[in-house]
């Protein structure tokens, strides 16, 4: 169970990432708040909380710093794993993945 747990800490740090990028630039980006979830626009602030719930679970995740080699590499795992979905993801609901259509506002 802690490579799982340690696997889901990297999902959420990676999250906090780009919502917290977002909110201290001032710009708004989809969250699960917005009109439709994960598709419309949140204000910075409501990606600013939605980044420190994400890093706060996270590192309530992470618990003691991951020591063992498998441990590292499981949060490694996750996070890479949740970049290069939110990449995908916010490629396409932004208009910048290869075959899409929608457009920015």
């Amino acid at each position: 169970m802690p490579l799982v747990s340690r696997f889901f800490a990297g999902v959420l740090l990676a999250n906090a990432v780009p919502h917290g990028v977002s909110a201290v630039q001032g710009k708004e980006f989809p969250t699960p708040f917005a009109a439709p979830p994960g598709v419309g626009l949140s204000s910075p602030v409501a990606n600013a909380v939605w980044s420190s719930l994400n890093a706060a679970g996270g590192t309530a995740l992470l618990g003691r710093t991951a020591t063992g080699a498998r441990e590292r590499a499981a949060v490694l795992a996750g996070a890479v794993s949740m970049s290069i979905f939110l990449a995908y993801y916010f490629g396409k609901v932004q208009g910048s993945a290869p075959g899409t259509t929608a457009t920015r506002t």
